[in-house]
């Protein structure tokens, strides 16, 4: 059961950081269609730069004397560097939704067929490869938390589920993701944002900056995707980087939907995704129980049904709840003050 629980952490953890930042983006009034490109940009820049830190021997020292807290610093940088080229990326669609009030549905597509090409042609350029990786060992023996690492020589189920072979990348976000709701919803600056993707014109009529705080909320989705990008591929891919997410971003587009653009909700519905994502992924080693029978794996089943599972998943339940969802009012609208 720890393994269960730590496993769908690892998948829902991503999820619901970039479906956040949809949120941040529609609550501001942009369609953000683009949070698989920018995911996909931002886990190979992350990857690229763990990769050249590496090659350069900055932390060479700290890995052969156990040191784990510069470890956790090396895994820190990288996830900001992840999430400051994922928001300039991200301005590609600010600039266009923004101030050329281009449709914004083609422009986040744009970004979505964009990113793969220009990541893969970067690869190419500087590794003569289709893959960028580490420079040299896995994520696993660089960036993973164990327990003897933090002095504990316990054993429980709170310790074996969240202080052992845990990333501190899932805390990060999940802390990421508490204070930026906190933000969204308990602020002056959250409560401008939101106003903007409601009712832009009464919010210009009160002194707000539209098209300023839309800039915002499209730069806070584009770090988020950027930042979920790189925790995804470090987490599940062993650090890896070649083009794709597996849909994550498309997946959290439904958790967004599916949770009504509420972050509580949005939490929930991340969870749910990222259990099926992790049965999908490690359905034959399972021991729900703990008692030596894998039981998804005897039941017969053929691999492609798991894989199918989380995206089925996603059909079934956008079927029954897209009717009750509510977009706000003005995402996707191109704000013209001459239209008031």
């Amino acid at each position: 059961m720890a393994f269960l629980i730590r496993q769908t952490l690892i998948y829902a953890v991503p999820l619901m950081v970039v479906a956040l930042a949809g949120v941040f983006a529609e609550r501001s009034g942009i369609i953000n269609l683009a949070l698989e490109g920018i995911m996909i940009f931002g886990a190979f820049i992350g990857v690229l730069f763990v990769h050249l830190v590496q090659k350069w021997g900055w932390f060479e020292a700290a890995k052969e004397v156990g040191n784990w807290g510069a470890m956790q610093l090396f895994l820190l940088m990288a996830m900001a560097v992840s999430a400051a080229l994922g928001m300039v990326f991200s301005l590609l669609l600010a600039f266009a939704a923004i101030n050329l009030r281009a449709d914004q549905t083609i422009g986040g597509t744009a970004l979505n067929l964009m990113a793969p090409a220009l990541v893969l042609f970067l690869i190419r350029v500087i590794n003569n490869q289709n893959t960028m990786q580490m420079f040299k060992g896995d994520s696993a023996s660089w960036f993973m938390l164990k327990k003897k690492m933090l002095g504990i020589t316990g054993s429980n189920f709170f310790i074996d589920t969240f202080l052992n072979k845990v990333y501190l990348t899932t805390y990060i976000c999940v802390l990421v993701f508490i204070v930026l709701s906190v933000i969204l919803y308990k602020t002056r600056f959250g409560l401008r944002l939101r106003s903007c993707g409601e009712n832009p014109h009464a919010a210009d009529s009160l002194g707000i900056n539209v098209l300023k705080m839309r800039y915002h909320g499209v730069m806070i989705s584009g770090a988020l995707s950027g930042m979920g990008g790189f925790v995804y591929a470090m987490t599940t891919a062993n650090c890896t980087a070649n083009g794709e997410v597996a849909g994550f971003g498309f997946l959290a587009l439904a958790v967004m939907i599916f949770g009504n653009w509420k972050p509580l909700n949005i939490a929930g519905a991340a969870l749910l995704f990222g259990l099926f994502k992790c049965i999908a992924a490690s359905y034959y080693s399972l021991d729900i129980n703990g008692d030596g029978v894998y039981l998804l794996k005897e039941i017969g089943l053929s691999s492609n049904f798991y894989r199918l599972l989380p995206y089925l998943i996603t059909l079934i339940v956008l079927a029954f709840t897209s009717k009750s969802s509510r977009a706000p009012k003005a995402a996707g609208i191109p704000y013209d003050i001459g239209s008031r």
